[in-house]
Formats: structure tokens, C-alpha cells, sequence
């Protein structure tokens, strides 16, 4: 089996060697340890945006496959990365060393496991106040507020019936559900979008605490512009579902039996 782990990267010199190394150091000792006789292979890709501080050479020189997005934007990285990704399983996090790698093999096993489709990591379990700003926390929750009001009669089919970080960037999911949804935002909002998709397709998803660090770097993001920007998103997104439920399509929004094979890509 191969997993593919795909990291977008701006500007992440001074972090992306460290990012790889650690999540190699965790592959290789789950290869001896919990995939010990159907060892995986990791392969790593990494979506640069055309950085000008070496990030592109330094993720090569660690082993990892070099993709340049000149096309901005964090929902068009992925899109651009999940296409060439080559692994069953698709994993994700960021280059700046916000995000557990050394997490993903046991994550991966989980996914297998449990037969789930979808993981994400929920920051806010064990948030340090050092690793995100007051504006990002407040952001945050509005933006989970809103997700919950908007879409719980479709979050009832989610354990807890809830998701406590909609805008977490880490993912553990099978490759095969890019086939089952609707994905074209090229923003920040193609987290959530990622994640609503996921539900409203009836997939199978778990939300699980992580630990999230400190960047390495300056931030990227802006607070207000970044969450207004989702907060749209979101109501247009639910009045799209609302129309959609009203024509009968498509379906099902409700969970799919298990017995029902998934429809062709």
C-alpha cells in the first residue's frame, strides 16, 4: 500500500527539512513496528508556490517530490496536489511545522482499522495560546458556531454530532472520496469545503485531538480577510445545499448503506 503525504509550501525554508525529517523518522519506525509485514510506502509531495527562499530545493534534497503551483492559493495546491498524488491514502499538513506528522502513521492505521473514509485533527484540544493568535481563536470559533448552526442536520451523522475545528488542515482520508465529492474553491475555504463535502456525502468521518505548535515563521494568514472570506463561504455554501435538497440532487445528502457501492468517478 502507498500513502501519499502532500504539504503546500510558501517561503518554508527555515521549517520544511525539519517537517520532512520528522515525519520520515515516524514512517520508518511504523514500518517496523505497527505495519511490520505490510510495511507502507510514504511518498511525500510537496506543492511549492513557487517560493524564492530554497524551500523548493531543500524539500528535494530530503526525498521529497517537487511540485510548483505558480497558481495562488491554498485550495489550489491541494486540488493540484491530490492529482498527483499516487497513494491509496492521501495525508496532509502544513510546512511550517504547525501540524504532528509524526502522528499521520498511527493515523493511518486508524483510518484502515476502523474502515473510516475521513480524519481530521482537532486543534483546539490541546491548543497552547502561543500557537495561534486571539484574532485566529476568536475567528475560529465563529467560523465552528456558524458550521454547526448551519449544517447540524447534517453533523448528526458525525460522532459528537459536531466538528470542533473546521478549519483544520489535517487530513487522513482514502483517495477514492475525491470520486464522491464536489471540491472547486481555490481559497482557505477549501478546508471547510473539504470537510462539508465529506459529510453531506454520507462518508464515514472522525474528528481526533492533536497537538498544534508554534509556526515557524512569520504568519500567512489574515485573520479577518482569511475568516470573512470563509464565513462567506459557508452561508453561500448552505444556501447551495438548501437548493440542492429542494431538486432532489444531488443524492444522498443522508448516510449511504453500507451495503450500496460507491457511484463511478
Amino acid at each position: 500500500m502507498r500513502v501519499t503525504l502532500i504539504i503546500p509550501t510558501l517561503n518554508e525554508a527555515a521549517s520544511v527539512g525539519h517537517v520532512l525529517r520528522a515525519f520520515q523518522s515516524a514512517a520508518e519506525e511504523a514500518n517496523r513496528t505497527i505495519f511490520l509485514g505490510r510495511p507502507v510506502d510514504w511518498e511525500v509531495l510537496v506543492v511549492d508556490g513557487a517560493s524564492t527562499d530554497g524551500t523548493a530545493e531543500i524539500a528535494r534534497n530530503a526525498g521529497a517530490r517537487v511540485i510548483v503551483e505558480r497558481r495562488k492559493g491554498y485550495g489550489r495546491a491541494y486540488q493540484t496536489g491530490f492529482a498527483a498524488a499516487e497513494g491509496e491514502v492521501i495525508a496532509t499538513a502544513d510546512g511550517d511545522a504547525t501540524y504532528p506528522v509524526e502522528m499521520i502513521p498511527g493515523l493511518v492505521k486508524k483510518l484502515l482499522d476502523e474502515s473510516l473514509d475521513f480524519i481530521t485533527g482537532n486543534r483546539m484540544a490541546y491548543l497552547n495560546r502561543s500557537a495561534m493568535t486571539t484574532e485566529h481563536r476568536i475567528g475560529n470559533r465563529v467560523l465552528n458556531l456558524f458550521l454547526g448552526v448551519a449544517f447540524h442536520r447534517y453533523l448528526k451523522t458525525v460522532p459528537g454530532r459536531e466538528l470542533a475545528d473546521s478549519q483544520s488542515g489535517f487530513w487522513i482520508f482514502r483517495r477514492e472520496i475525491l470520486n464522491r465529492v464536489h471540491l472547486g474553491e481555490d481559497g482557505m475555504a477549501f478546508s471547510e469545503e473539504l470537510k462539508i463535502e465529506v459529510i453531506l456525502r454520507g462518508l464515514r468521518i472522525v474528528e481526533v485531538p492533536i497537538p498544534y505548535g508554534e509556526r515557524w515563521g512569520p504568519p500567512k494568514l489574515s485573520s479577518w480577510r482569511d475568516g470573512y472570506g470563509n464565513l462567506v463561504f459557508l452561508a453561500r455554501k448552505r444556501l447551495d445545499v438548501a437548493q440542492e435538497a429542494a431538486r432532489g440532487r444531488p443524492a444522498p445528502f443522508a448516510h449511504r448503506p453500507a451495503e450500496a457501492p460507491p457511484p463511478p468517478p
